[in-house]
């Protein structure tokens, strides 16, 4: 039989999920070919671009999307388990789930259907750019189509980036901070970075690196690895500056895994020395568009006719 569509993958993965305190995703790739009755042949069908099989990559998003609707948590490397709202949401069904049904989970929705803000009379505001009802998706060209499914994938990629950051080490994370700038062009060489930055974490500096090779000028880092509920305000951004100013500098950088508060924001564009703050979200752009902790799978070359070509 062809592998069924995706969202059939939805019910039968939590249940089995529910009925194991933890599992890999190879126990969940063997219990899903007895589920379905595939075969090797059928399990071997790829998805258009050869780069992955459907099956596998239907279990990643199954995974994906459970893990952003809080339906699951991973333990380790492929593994995960299902949480205590994984089992009360699996009682609402009894052989089939959808993505509409997921979408009654506020943290799946907003994910799903894009970032969200919050406008001056403090009502959230959804950005439904990226996912669309059917309906809307109809009246879409094939390339808008394209770049809008781009933008969901490179925000998923940008979400699992933030979550492997933040349960790792904080010398993981300065480390891949110097990563970043040597990739942004800054500190010379990887080598050269890592000898020249200063490990100072003291009068809230964390490091110094060179804006470039030659070394004609220097910029202060502060990097904080915070969680993500964290909302970093004025205060800690001041503590920032006023170390610059003991030190005499010009230029700073705040990198954090989490957010900074309007406050924060407002307070470092009217200060001199000059300070850009990097949020999470940010952050994980940033290492999606200089390919730091990701790895190309597939490019896409979108083409059109060439009318000079014809022309005599």
């Amino acid at each position: 039989m062809a592998i069924p569509d995706f969202q059939s993958f939805f019910y039968p993965v939590l249940k089995y999920s529910s009925e194991h305190n933890e599992i890999s995703l190879n126990e969940i790739r063997e219990f899903l070919t007895h589920y379905f009755s595939l075969t090797d042949e059928d399990k071997a069908e790829r998805i258009p671009s050869g780069t992955q099989t459907k099956f596998d990559n239907r279990i990643y998003w199954t995974k994906s999307y459970f893990s952003k609707a809080k339906l699951i948590e991973n333990t380790k490397r492929s593994h995960f388990k299902i949480t205590d709202r994984g089992r009360s949401f699996l009682k609402k069904f009894t052989n089939y789930i959808s993505i509409n049904d997921l979408k009654t989970i506020d943290e799946f929705r907003e994910f799903n259907e894009g970032t969200t803000s919050t406008n001056e009379q403090g009502t959230k505001i959804t950005d439904t750019t990226v996912t669309e009802t059917v309906t809307n998706i109809e009246t879409k060209t094939p390339l808008e189509r394209l770049e809008e499914s781009y933008q969901f994938i490179k925000r998923e990629l940008a979400s699992d980036l933030l979550e492997k950051i933040r349960v790792n080490t904080w010398q993981f994370f300065e480390d891949l901070v110097i990563d970043l700038m040597v990739k942004m062009g800054y500190g010379g060489s990887r080598n050269k970075a890592g000898e020249s930055i200063k490990r100072r974490n003291d009068e809230g500096i964390d490091g110094i690196i060179n804006e470039d090779k030659l070394g004609l000028d220097v910029i202060y880092l502060q990097a904080k690895m915070w969680k993500e509920e964290t909302n970093i305000g004025r205060p800690e951004i001041q503590k920032f500056v006023g170390a610059l100013h003991g030190q005499r500098a010009k230029k700073g950088v705040f990198i954090t895994t989490s957010s900074f508060a309007k406050t924060a924001i407002d307070y470092v564009k009217s200060i001199d020395p000059k300070v850009i703050l990097i949020d999470g979200e940010t952050l994980a752009n940033l290492m999606i568009e200089y390919n730091v902790g990701v790895t190309p799978i597939e490019t896409y070359q979108i083409k059109k006719l060439d009318l000079d070509y014809f022309e005599q």
